[in-house]
């Protein structure tokens, strides 16, 4: 098909692009606080808007087709066969509790496959629709790509259920068009890709972010190692490792890899390092476990870009148990803390930004320079943290804690994935990239960003305040809202599912409104650069009920000290005499 090959060509030149966007966590039951699982994900994207996705579970008549677009152009890449039953879907949650979440790492372009009808996206969304546990969306995953071809790069996916979480890397096979003898027709004869699957050990924590992080692992033993020949034994709970049958010979046979197979390593091989991979991808998983880990710093040089130095485990154990509130702050590092602080480089001007424009490289005098790729970026449409608990029935355990926009200014919204409905304000069709709509979160969220990215470190304080408020508010409310649905569940599932609904819709709409009034707020506050003063959130008056006079904060000596180098005496006050 000459669209597809076109898109193909497409995304091999934006494909740089790609790989430098979207974060992802996972959380093992026994690293968690509280003993659930959990993911994160987050959609950094120029072009992706903030809503929250919802397909009821559905049986399909017999012969029902799917239609099959592309993540990021939507595109239609063809059809293929309906399942007879498909599952609810929140987000990227299942009414099952399995969830998912994904990162572009690229890899080989030579290997993206024109002729395929699922790409990444599509994965995702049918794996959710057709799986109860993780292994079975795994399993989904690997024969809808062996059948239909895999019509993306590199992706790495992280695959949770109540019980265990799981990273999957994945990359095609390319385009080898051969005539078939017996239809006569053109076809790939290396059409499917090769993968390799790893859960996540109890007690321990892992992530992703743009390059493929899979190295050696144990080949087939029949024990806690298995190929895709022996699908059969993917639900044997000592299984932990799941790969392509010919995830190793398939390297070989392109020249890709010479040594032993024991020696095999799937990130080396299909994705070689870079310092680019490096600083820009590896950089957000040595933060992420910086921050739980004391051990770190020796792979500090490793992710600030020195390829030659150890890498980093895929996995490791945190110092201390983990919560979904600690995910969410983990979503808004900009390596605030260490020597590569966002906000302390002279990139940062007057009020301390810890954010670059894009483009993230940039040509100065016939060099190039980069600007540092963090966690919380401009970009993002949404981001979630996606916690399953086993000890609850699943349209109770499952919640999706859903935040639009930047996750350094977003507000995490529980979504309980029993409900029945999403409120208007995260619906899909309000609004889109090119399309305000002052009822959707995605434009009331980015409407209080762009002021935040104006005056950061004075609006950030006030920003926090509430963003806090409300996200402590929520962790809260859950043990009372978990257990007075599952009371209702007990005797009446359908009347739970509703009181879950109406739940999760008015808290989004409640911190929708509470995020608009903010905006308010710090518009009347630092409007013209000055700064209001005020009490409690109330602005103050003279006894006449004039406004006060405004402070005026002015700029910091860093910023005075940059004008007067390079200004000289051009704007020095004469002395007087």
């Amino acid at each position: 098909m000459t669209t597809i090959k076109n898109l193909a060509m497409i995304l091999l030149l934006i494909l740089p692009a790609m790989s430098e966007a979207c974060t992802n966590y996972l959380v093992s039951r026994g690293a968690s606080a509280d003993g659930s699982t959990m993911i994160s994900y987050a959609a950094d994207s120029h072009i992706r808007y903030g809503e929250l996705y919802w397909r009821a579970a559905t049986d399909w008549p017999a012969g029902s087709m799917v239609t099959l677009y592309d993540r990021g152009t939507a595109e239609p890449l063809g059809q293929i066969p309906q399942a007879p039953h498909t599952y609810q879907v929140i987000g990227f949650m299942n009414e099952h509790q399995v969830a998912i979440g994904e990162t572009t790492f690229g890899g080989r372009e030579e290997l993206m496959d024109t002729s395929a009808v699922v790409d990444y996206g599509s994965l995702m969304f049918l794996a959710l629709q057709r799986s109860k546990t993780a292994r079975e969306a795994i399993q989904v995953i690997a024969e809808l790509v062996e059948k239909y071809g895999y019509a993306s790069s590199g992706e790495s996916f992280s695959i949770g259920d109540p019980n265990e979480v799981w990273i999957m890397e994945i990359i095609g096979k390319g385009s080898r068009m051969v005539q078939d003898k017996k239809t006569g027709k053109i076809v790939n004869a290396d059409k499917g890709a090769v993968w390799v699957a790893i859960r996540i050990p109890e007690g321990y924590i892992s992530a992703h972010a743009n390059h493929a992080r899979i190295m050696g692992f144990p080949l087939e033993n029949g024990k806690n190692s298995i190929s895709s020949k022996n699908f059969k034994l993917i639900n044997n709970p000592e299984v932990e490792i799941i790969y392509a049958k010919d995830v190793i010979s398939f390297a070989k046979a392109k020249g890709y890899f010479t040594k032993t197979d024991k020696e095999f390593s799937f990130s080396d091989v299909y994705a070689p390092l870079t310092f680019d991979a490096a600083r820009f991808c590896e950089l957000r998983v040595w933060s992420f476990f910086n921050h739980v880990s004391s051990d770190m710093q020796k792979y500090f040089d490793y992710a600030e870009g020195s390829i030659s130095r150890e890498r980093m485990p895929l996995y490791i154990k945190p110092d201390r148990k983990l919560t979904a509130q600690d995910l969410m702050q983990f979503k808004r590092d900009y390596m605030q803390g260490t020597d590569l602080d966002m906000s302390k480089e002279p990139g940062a001007g007057s009020f301390g930004l810890p954010y670059r424009w894009r483009p993230l490289t940039w040509d100065y005098e016939g060099k190039e320079y980069f600007n540092e790729r963090v966690t919380t970026t401009q970009q993002t449409g949404f981001s979630f943290i996606a916690q399953m608990r086993n000890w609850l029935p699943d349209p109770i355990g499952g919640i999706f804690w859903f935040g639009v926009d930047d996750a350094g200014s977003t507000v995490y919204m529980p979504f309980y994935c029993g409900i029945n409905r999403v409120p208007h304000c995260v619906e899909e069709g309000n609004g889109d990239m090119l399309t305000y709509s002052e009822t959707a979160a995605f434009w009331v969220f980015n409407r209080v960003a762009h002021f935040k990215y104006l005056f950061y470190n004075r609006v950030m304080p006030d920003l926090v305040k509430v963003q806090s408020e409300l996200e402590s508010r929520f962790a809260a409310e859950i043990p009372d809202i978990d257990r007075k649905a599952l009371d209702m569940y007990k005797t009446d599932p359908s009347r739970a599912r509703q009181e879950l609904t109406m739940y999760s819709g008015r808290t989004a709409q409640n911190t929708v409104e509470r995020w608009r009034k903010l905006g308010e707020f710090l518009l009347v506050k630092y409007l013209d650069g000055n700064v209001k003063k005020e009490k409690d959130g109330e602005f103050l008056r003279n006894p006449w009920g004039y406004p006060q006079s405004p402070a005026f904060p002015g700029y910091p000596d860093e910023w005075k000290k940059e004008v007067i180098d390079q200004s000289g005496d051009k704007l020095k006050m004469p002395e007087s005499k």
